[in-house]
């Protein structure tokens, strides 16, 4: 290696953004190379508009070799790390194996589906974690109420216009509030079922949105009240079945559509490096270096680390801390080079925007807390400034869905056994978690 070479493994909001800090940093000094299964990088916060038919897949996935034009992409799953030969081995889109060598690392690996020791929820639950998953629901969905206005058993049309959400945070309360709007308007179409789907959003918390701020999680079980989604509190899915779902309650709900958003875990390959973890995910130093190894950083949802405005935790999985870990990580870097000085990891919360479709969301943006338009124009006005491409075609996307009707129909681009839950077997996830 004639000058120094930097390898970025993972191209999620954190992958991505300290790829970006480093190439305006070393200004044609480093070789900066990363590393991910796909040439996009995937603005994943928009994925429940993917799956509802507010925005085609493209507008979400902004080309890496547009937005990295320095930087070297290469399209692979990494298989294995060899830290002290400072070596990454990688498995090609064809199959085979390449290692390329480092001077630094930054593991930003993201994350997968999180798994629950479930009967059943393997086989008949549909995972949301990318765009094959987006597209495969919508498919889904729209084909269930299909099916329905031609089943001729009442039971039968019952379960295909039945769709439950299990997760109640931030991807699944977004799901089930913007799923409604998209059932009801397929269902326009076929008079026999007006009225007739049902949505229903459990969570094993007390209330929506546990995680975050108590007036969004108020603000947003009123609107998912008011469209008639079901809220149930507390309650789980105990098994699921080809032909329905067993809550924790006892009651079985018969259904076609079980739709798993409990929550993401580290990428499984952080598992295979041998190093301390903590809650599956890498230890790291305030610094976002993995002890023992100063060329070696870990950040977003591979790393655990330590948050310092709450002495004892570590930072949440959300895409505002990842990306933010990744421009400390790029100064950080750049700092063991010479240039600046290396700097903790702390971060103060900027709030939390969560699209509920329609005219409604909410917002804390700074902590005040908005709901209905203001909080659309605060979370839209967000998500713009957040992509580092493709902005207008979102916007027109945006325009087009408030003038005309949906498309409501079936691609048939993604079969059922491409979008394993499991989206770890194989290894797909090199992509940001939310």
């Amino acid at each position: 290696m004639a000058r120094a070479r930097i390898v970025v493994v993972g191209a999620g909001f954190a992958g991505f953004t300290v790829a970006r800090e480093l190439l305006k940093l070393a200004r044609g000094g480093a070789e900066i190379v990363v590393i991910n299964p796909t040439d996009y990088f995937l603005y994943l916060p928009l994925l429940p508009e993917v799956a509802t038919g507010i925005l085609e897949p493209r507008r979400i996935s902004v080309s890496l070799a547009a937005t990295l034009p320095e930087a070297q992409v290469i399209l692979g799953h990494v298989d294995d790390f060899d830290l002290d030969g400072r070596t990454v081995t990688y498995r090609d889109p064809d199959g085979a194996l390449a290692t390329i060598g480092y001077h630094r690392l930054v593991i930003a690996a993201g994350s997968v589906n999180k798994l629950l020791p479930v009967p059943g929820v393997a086989e008949f639950a549909h995972g949301f974690r990318g765009i094959p998953e987006a597209l495969y629901l919508r498919d889904h969905i729209t084909r269930q109420i299909e099916m329905a206005a031609n089943a001729t058993d009442a039971a039968e049309q019952a379960a295909r216009c039945t769709f439950v959400v299990s997760g109640a945070g931030y991807t699944g309360t977004e799901v089930a509030a913007q799923g409604v709007l998209y059932t009801d308007t397929l269902v326009k179409k076929f008079p026999a079922l007006w009225g007739k789907p049902r949505w229903l959003l459990l969570d094993t918390a007390d209330r929506v949105l546990p995680t975050l701020d108590e007036r969004l999680g108020t603000a947003a079980d009123d609107v998912l009240r008011e469209r008639g989604v079901e809220v149930l509190m507390r309650t789980s899915v105990k098994e699921a079945t080809a032909d329905g779902v067993l809550l924790s309650t006892g009651e079985m709900l018969p259904t076609k559509s079980l739709i798993w958003c409990v929550g993401v875990r580290p990428d499984p390959v952080v598992a295979g490096l041998s190093l301390p973890l903590e809650q599956g995910r890498l230890v790291v130093d305030e610094f976002l270096n993995v002890p023992g190894h100063p060329d070696v950083y870990a950040i977003g949802d591979a790393a655990a680390v330590p948050d310092l405005t709450r002495p004892g935790e570590i930072t949440g999985m959300t895409a505002q801390h990842a990306t933010r870990q990744g421009k400390t990580a790029a100064k950080n870097i750049a700092a063991s080079y010479g240039q600046g000085s290396r700097r903790p990891y702390r971060h103060h919360d900027l709030g939390f925007v969560v699209d509920l479709g329609g005219l409604d969301s909410a917002a804390n943006p700074v902590g005040v807390p908005l709901k209905g338009l203001p909080a659309k124009v605060v979370t839209r006005g967000y998500h713009l400034l957040s992509m580092p491409g493709n902005r207008v075609r979102v916007a027109a996307d945006w325009l087009l869905d408030a003038v005309l009707p949906r498309q409501g129909v079936q691609l048939g681009l993604v079969p059922s056994e491409a979008v394993p839950l499991d989206s770890a077997a194989p290894n797909t996830g090199m992509t940001a978690a939310k």
